[in-house]
């Protein structure tokens, strides 16, 4: 931890979940752009920011971020 900088849990989920939001905005724009790299790139910041969002016991899928 950064001396004198405390991040409340509800702060850190909450960034967590925009980071897989964005993640996912991120893939749905490289597919649509027909991007092999791009989609590789967004694919696998996309599965990081979930395996995270669930090891620090997030629900992704009731929080709306995940697929349709």
């Amino acid at each position: 931890m950064i001396q004198g900088v405390e991040v409340g849990v509800g702060e850190f989920a909450e960034a967590l979940l925009a980071r897989v939001r964005a993640a996912r905005a991120d893939l749905v724009a490289a597919v649509a752009a027909e991007d092999a790299y791009a989609v590789a790139v967004a694919q696998d910041e996309l599965d990081d920011m979930m395996r995270l969002a669930r090891w620090h016991g997030l629900d992704v899928e009731a929080a709306g971020t995940d697929e349709e």
